[in-house]
């Protein structure tokens, strides 16, 4: 049995200015609303994998639905929001006046949450009791249907391989945070 874990294609919201931390809550909105810029080539091992897979599973969030679309558009695909990716916090304070980059706030609030704040989403435990979730359940797709791949999104997958290496699953110590990359485990 295997499960490959595929991190969704670069987003179409490309927005690149300083924001504030009010202004990149709706960043985000666009980010996960928007779809993903098709490639040219996609890499030899993430088609492979698609190819052989049984059954294609994404999150609800658009750009890993119409990457799974991008990848093989005529394969039994299943949307679930277990699959979605980890959420940032809002900040406590205003900060008025601060703009940074969609990405310092990205990286600053992710560093935050990593730490323990977690305002106004889901806290690091319960993105990783949800991670149990959702291999427990790619498990037994796996178990149907032998070859499964999930195309989702990189920090969430990142707490999907550590699941599934506890539960005695072999492959890379962790999945890859690249666009369009494939990381595969067996059993």
């Amino acid at each position: 049995m295997e499960i490959s874990l595929v991190r969704h294609g670069k987003s179409q919201w490309t927005e690149n200015k300083a924001i504030t931390c009010q202004e990149f809550r709706n960043w985000v909105e666009k980010y996960d609303s928007h779809g993903v810029f098709e490639e040219t080539s996609y890499p030899p091992e993430t088609l492979e994998k698609i190819t052989k897979a049984k059954m294609l599973i994404t999150s609800h969030l658009t750009r890993s639905i119409e990457s799974a679309k991008l990848l093989n558009p005529t394969i039994q695909t299943i949307s679930d929001p277990l699959f979605r990716e980890t959420e940032l916090p809002n900040p406590l304070v205003t900060l008025r006046g601060l703009r940074l980059y969609a990405s310092v706030w990205a990286v600053l609030l992710r560093c935050l949450w990593f730490i323990g704040y977690s305002r106004e989403c889901e806290s690091l435990r319960e993105a990783q009791k949800r991670a149990k979730q959702a291999s427990i359940q790619l498990v037994t797709y796996a178990k149907e249907y032998h070859h499964v791949v999930l195309v989702g999104h990189g920090f969430f997958n990142m707490l999907i391989a550590k699941e599934l290496k506890k539960m005695g699953w072999s492959g890379a110590g962790k999945s890859s945070s690249k666009h369009w990359n494939c990381t595969t485990y067996s059993i």
